[in-house]
């Protein structure tokens, strides 16, 4: 099992920053799509962006613009920079890496972090 330990929340205005940083246990973090997912109250949980073993990205429409995921292989880690924040983006965000098994694909999740924008 992949260990995901996620950091970086917590509570800014709106209109500010945050970044959100992911790091993944096992030594072969650079074959993983990871990526963040958020929910909100009475939501469900959404896909925010993710990151292909390559680099390659993608972005939730309501990310697009103001969020940039990133990856760093030498560290095990992915973040999240979240710009312009707004009251909308509060939510639990959590990490999550998706890898190959002998089983088949599978998925773990962080223990999900808070972020609260508000004034």
């Amino acid at each position: 099992q992949v260990q995901l330990v996620e950091s970086g929340g917590g509570l800014v205005q709106p209109g500010g920053s945050l970044r959100l940083s992911c790091a993944a246990s096992g030594n072969i973090f650079s074959s993983y799509l990871m990526g963040w997912f958020r929910e909100a109250p009475g939501n469900q949980r959404e896909l925010v962006a993710d990151i292909s073993s390559g680099g390659r990205t993608n972005y939730a429409p309501s990310a697009a613009g103001r969020f940039t995921i990133s990856r760093d292989n030498a560290k095990s880690t992915v973040y999240l920079q979240m710009n312009m924040l707004k009251a909308e983006d509060t939510a639990v965000y959590y990490c999550f890496a998706d890898r190959a098994t002998d089983a088949g694909p599978r998925r773990d999740w962080g223990q999900g972090i808070q972020v609260i924008v508000s004034s």
